[in-house]
């Protein structure tokens, strides 16, 4: 019932982030629109015997869905005359299942409150251990493959048809979930002012290393320095940090 409250207060809420100079930024967000969706595409293809190899791999190992579905906070561009403005919506985003089928989300929504709250305490607590790392690391929920796929980022792959739908991008802020909305201070919620993406910014710069304050400090600072050139340095970005493992636990 509070995640439903949560939700209803989430899609009711319009940012009205007015950009006056949005014709200058048309050709931006086009561009950006057609680099998703073929480099998405491309990646469906190309990448899709891996794809199933995965999907075989999570039903041998854990009985359940092999799609993780949840519900994700994000942004919406709408245009008005010679300005726009971002519309808060939630959407349905899609990863490969990582936890046993229908595993408690208690443990996350007491570590997220922790991170925002810069508990340092209760997050040692509830890592069982002193880690740089700002995520559960020893998760007891997570499947043996999902350790796998967590660390080399695959359980993000399913994401790519969020791109091709267009509710997210590849570039962009992190989707946040609802109850971790809930519980942001005012100024966290300026991350949420563009289009959430597979990769951005934070992720090539920290990759969970950065405490949550900074990690929304670079989600801000991506929004203001928002251009193609930026993001495709991002895109290419990715895979060498991906590689090197840095920040996954």
């Amino acid at each position: 019932m509070q995640n439903e409250v949560q939700l209803d207060l989430i899609r009711k809420s319009d940012l009205s982030v007015v950009h006056p100079a949005a014709k200058d930024r048309r050709l931006y967000y086009v561009l950006k629109r057609v680099i998703d969706v073929a480099i998405a595409l491309g990646l469906l293809v190309l990448l899709s015997p891996l794809i199933l190899l995965i999907a075989v791999a999570i039903k041998l190992y854990s009985p359940g869905p092999i799609f993780f579905v949840q519900e994700r906070v994000g942004a919406k561009r709408q245009t008005r005359g010679k300005s726009s403005c971002r519309k808060r919506v939630t959407f349905r985003c899609y990863k490969f299942r990582t936890m046993h089928h229908n595993a408690d989300s208690s443990v996350h929504q007491a570590y997220i409150k922790a991170l925002i709250d810069n508990d340092h305490e209760q997050i040692q607590t509830l890592q069982g251990e002193t880690s740089n790392i700002h995520k559960l690391v020893h998760d007891s929920r997570i499947t043996r493959p999902g350790r796998i796929l967590r660390k080399l980022s695959l359980d993000e792959l399913p994401q790519l048809f969020n791109v091709l739908i267009g509710d997210m991008s590849l570039v962009g802020p992190r989707p946040a979930i609802p109850y971790e909305v809930a519980m942001y201070k005012p100024w966290h919620l300026q991350r949420l002012e563009t289009q959430p993406g597979i990769t951005g910014l934070q992720q090539v710069t920290s990759r969970s290393t950065a405490d949550f304050d900074e990690q929304v400090r670079l989600d801000i600072e991506y929004i203001n320095r928002q251009s193609l050139w930026l993001d495709i340095k991002i895109i290419f970005k990715t895979p060498l940090v991906i590689i090197s493992t840095r920040g996954a636990g």
